[in-house]
């Protein structure tokens, strides 16, 4: 039997492995492994390797499932708010001027490879890079568990509006606009409910995860059939299924497929060019523009009402250029607008700002405590919508986490505490239904020290914290979160591995639940008081 490497270049094994090294060291410094994967893309760009058709199509195919798992994910309705849409446009429209500008008067200075730029150009540029990329901050949010947050939704949503922004100008530029037929695809609408009754039979196995590769590379397809960007085709077709009681768990059985292929995305950035030193010099001049990209993304954010927190990690999410550049660089240059030398150069400073925004991210609540009371200063009196005051009043035990174990937990506890249980939780929807069932539930954040601020009081009566986050750096920041205010109550997590158990333990968690472990402990010890009733 033939060996599946033979069906792949002989050198996309050993670029992996490569992949995997650089990863796990920058895991181990404390870096996100994307990190470790844009190193490795460098490495082998500076010895001459290139990529073959296999990595491409791993890049191709996690960036499909990220748009899909994105669609599965979103609230429609956040779109619609202005200090989404509204911040998105006014972004573009500003960074494009004001990077335009600065481009052309380099062009001016005759400094090399802006030399002889003209405006048109300039503009062309300065619009590539006034966006924020979609896979960088989707990886973040998931890999902190953030993608439910209020600054998660803010980030996504702003992006998306981007992407449609990109797919109107690709469309423009390339002269393929969508077919007539395209219309054809608004009866997707009323097919949502059938997709979901399929949905509903597919169990929690392997025609789960078939079926949602399914619909991803399918949506994808249909959307390049009628002309339409293939990735925008996954983002509907994952919306379609949005709301449904088996999307999450979805998005979760597709999570490990989707990351294992986004490391060929991650590779293939670092690989798509070879820059010399004026490329080279040329991004780092463009990483000027980063921090106001930051700086501007706060002020309109703040602008627009959003609290100083939610604005500040927003803007985090999206401090960096787009994949969309070197898309925007490979039209012009075969269009001839641009020599081959800015295609490496978008190359390089897309890769450098996610190297530099990727630990930023990470630590975004560590720099918001910095600089947290210069930052209010930004903030308006006036609130959107959801960041008012929340008065709770005295509550003995709170449940972070409303999921199937947080659900239980609240559940078993609450005939103990009538009436002074509270469970907090990310995800809007969860909470209404968790409201309707008759459950003292609220939206918040126990990350966020702003939640604290909405919340005056909470902590001070409360006996038992429970903490059943999905992700252990969630969790691991409300513990810090509640040694900060002070808080000398019990702390009691749900964990999914030893190491992470003995992180929090070594915190002063007093309780680190093992949910596998003390899943078959607890079953056993259920199944021998049942068997020892049925001998009485």
């Amino acid at each position: 039997m033939e060996s599946i490497l033979l069906a792949i270049e002989h050198s996309d094994p050993l670029w992996i492995a490569l992949a995997f090294a650089c990863g796990l060291i920058a895991k181990s410094v404390g870096l996100p492994p994307l990190v470790g994967f844009l190193v490795a893309g460098f490495a082998l760009n500076a010895v001459g390797a290139r990529g073959g058709e296999f990595l491409q199509i791993t890049a191709d195919f996690g960036i499909t499932l990220l748009l899909f798992t994105i669609g599965l994910k979103l609230n429609l309705r956040s779109l619609a708010r202005p200090e989404v849409w509204g911040v998105a446009i006014i972004h573009i429209a500003s960074m494009t001027g004001l990077m335009a500008g600065f481009i052309f008067l380099l062009a001016i200075i005759g400094l090399p490879l802006f030399e002889g730029l003209d405006i048109t150009t300039s503009i062309l540029i300065g619009f590539a890079l006034s966006f924020s990329s979609t896979v960088f901050a989707v990886k973040i949010l998931d890999d902190l568990g953030a993608g439910a947050s209020r600054h998660g939704q803010v980030s996504i949503g702003v992006l998306i509006v981007q992407d449609v922004a990109a797919v109107s100008f690709l469309a423009a530029s390339t002269g393929k606009f969508p077919s007539i037929w395209a219309l054809a695809l608004l009866a997707l609408v009323p097919l949502r409910h059938l997709l979901q009754k399929i949905l509903n039979h597919t169990g929690h196995g392997e025609l789960l995860i078939l079926y949602g590769i399914v619909l991803a590379l399918g949506g994808a397809d249909l959307f390049k059939f009628f002309g339409m960007k293939g990735d925008l085709g996954a983002l509907v077709f994952g919306m379609l299924l949005a709301g449904h009681w088996k999307a999450n768990e979805m998005s979760k059985v597709l999570m490990g497929f989707k990351d294992v292929f986004l490391v060929g995305f991650f590779l293939s950035i670092g690989m798509s060019d070879l820059p010399g030193w004026t490329e080279f010099l040329a991004a780092l001049i463009l990483l000027i523009f980063v921090p106001v990209k930051v700086a501007m993304y706060f002020g309109l954010f703040t602008a627009f009402k959003l609290r100083a927190r939610t604005a500040f990690r927003s803007s985090l999410n999206l401090a960096n250029y787009s994949e969309f550049g070197l898309i925007v660089g490979s039209i012009a240059v075969s269009s001839g607008w641009l020599t081959s030398q800015w295609l490496a150069t978008f190359a390089i400073a897309l890769s450098l700002t996610f190297i530099l925004a990727a630990p930023l991210a990470d630590s975004g609540d560590r720099f918001y405590g910095h600089f947290k009371s210069r930052l209010h200063r930004f903030e308006r009196s006036k609130r959107v919508p959801g960041d008012e005051e929340i008065h709770v009043g005295d509550m003995d035990v709170v449940v972070f986490g409303m999921g199937r174990v947080g659900t239980a937990a609240f559940d078993a506890i609450v005939a103990d505490y009538p009436q002074r249980v509270l469970g907090i939780d990310l995800d809007s929807s969860k909470v209404n239904v968790h409201v309707a069932n008759g459950r003292n539930v609220i939206m918040g954040d126990g990350s966020n020290p702003d939640f604290w601020l909405r919340t005056p009081g909470l902590v001070n009566d409360l006996k038992w914290v429970l903490l059943t986050l999905p992700a252990h750096q969630a969790n691991l920041a409300v513990v810090e979160q509640l040694h900060k205010l002070g808080y000398d109550g019990r702390i009691a997590v749900a964990t999914r591995y030893p190491d992470e158990a003995a992180e929090l333990e070594e915190l002063g968690v007093e309780f680190a639940f093992n949910i596998h472990s003390e899943a078959g402990a607890g079953f056993a010890s259920d199944l021998r008081r049942r068997f020892e009733q049925s001998h009485i």
